[in-house]
């Protein structure tokens, strides 16, 4: 072999040779591109997955919350004002005897037979009987397994509609969700109100059953008669739950953000005790009015002594003075502080339930 075929040969080795390094360089080159890509592909899989989990978590925590402002504040909300109801009751009686006596107008009411709140208990028991102490519960416990209900209900559905999370809220917030749950809670309920008050005034000389007394204010009175007071009724629980529920959860939230106290039972005993007084303050003039309205019955002949809130204010004021529209005070308070009391500490233990 002479040496130019020896040249061209070593020559055509070595181009395929570097040509073999090449493709090998680029094969390698590939793969690593398509190992990336797969490794791309399988992250963006992956964080497309775990996305498609947290998302689909969220969605069911948000629909188990919805669900619970849906039922729980209802259901909780009317068991615990129906167990406060009932531990309360008669002194709840005391104040609408106290509220209905000493009116220098209707002659019915006109005698002054109790002193106060412990000597009323004292003579109703005495003269009537200890199931006197309880006369009107039954619509009493119906009023609170409507009224309590809707209230609780909407009031805490309304916050969650303002706010998302319970730090969040304020003072007005609370308060216009108050108004609107007590406006639209009383109106619902008034019925059994008016019925109420009738069986507490007259005590043991009511005659007739629940039921029967429902049908007797309709066939003797009309739907009118059934939501008498209406109006007063409205806005006395326009100012008792747009006070008493806001300032129950804002004396709670300060009591635990300050870490003066802990969510405990002596937090909800301090904020329910502060908010009955402020509620009783703020509502009892009203109260006196609704109650005196309540017990009008529309007879032949007879006209209204108050023909509205304002109306009975002005009356009252100026036939029996001012504090005729406090009548009634302490045992409404100390109905309210105690009712507030066993509400608020039996609806957060029943919060609690895991259900």
């Amino acid at each position: 072999m002479g040496i130019f075929p020896g040249i061209i040969l070593i020559f055509l080795r070595v181009k395929f040779a570097t040509a073999a390094v090449i493709v090998n360089m680029r094969v390698h080159r590939i793969s690593g591109l398509e190992a990336r890509a797969m490794e791309k592909i399988k992250s963006n899989r992956e964080r497309a997955e775990k996305s498609r989990k947290r998302e689909h978590q969220k969605s069911a925590t948000v629909s188990h919350e919805m669900s619970g402002l849906n039922w729980k504040p209802f259901v909780y909300g009317g068991l615990a004002s129906i167990v406060a109801e009932f531990g309360t009751f008669p002194v709840d009686l005391t104040k609408t005897r106290l509220q209905v006596q000493g009116q220098s107008i209707d002659v019915r009411f006109k005698e002054i037979k109790y002193r106060g709140m412990f000597h009323a208990l004292f003579r109703i028991y005495k003269e009537e009987g200890v199931l006197a102490l309880y006369s009107g519960i039954a619509p009493a416990l119906l009023r609170q397994a409507s009224y309590g209900t809707i209230k609780i209900g909407i009031y805490q559905s309304l916050k969650r509609l303002f706010v998302e999370r319970l730090e969040d809220e304020t003072l007005l917030i609370n308060m216009i969700c108050g108004v609107v749950s007590g406006v639209i809670s009383s109106t619902i309920a008034n019925p059994t109100d008016v019925l109420k008050i009738r069986m507490q005034a007259q005590g043991s000389l009511f005659q007739g059953s629940m039921i029967g007394s429902f049908i007797d204010i309709y066939q003797q009175e009309g739907t009118r008669g059934l939501w008498r007071g209406v109006v007063p009724t409205a806005q006395r629980a326009a100012i008792v739950v747009g006070v008493e529920l806001p300032v129950y959860d804002i004396t709670k939230k300060h009591l635990i953000l300050s870490g003066m106290m802990g969510d405990t039972i002596l937090t909800h005993f301090v904020s329910s005790f502060t908010c009955g007084l402020a509620g009783a303050l703020a509502s009892n003039p009203v109260d006196v009015v609704r109650t005196r309205m309540m017990n009008q019955r529309a007879i032949v002949g007879h006209v209204d002594v108050y023909k509205g809130t304002l109306d009975g204010i002005l009356k009252m004021w100026k036939h029996e003075g001012f504090f005729a529209l406090y009548k009634g005070f302490w045992p409404n308070w100390l109905r309210l502080g105690p009712w507030n009391i066993i509400f608020f500490i039996t609806y957060e233990q029943l919060k609690r339930l895991q259900i």
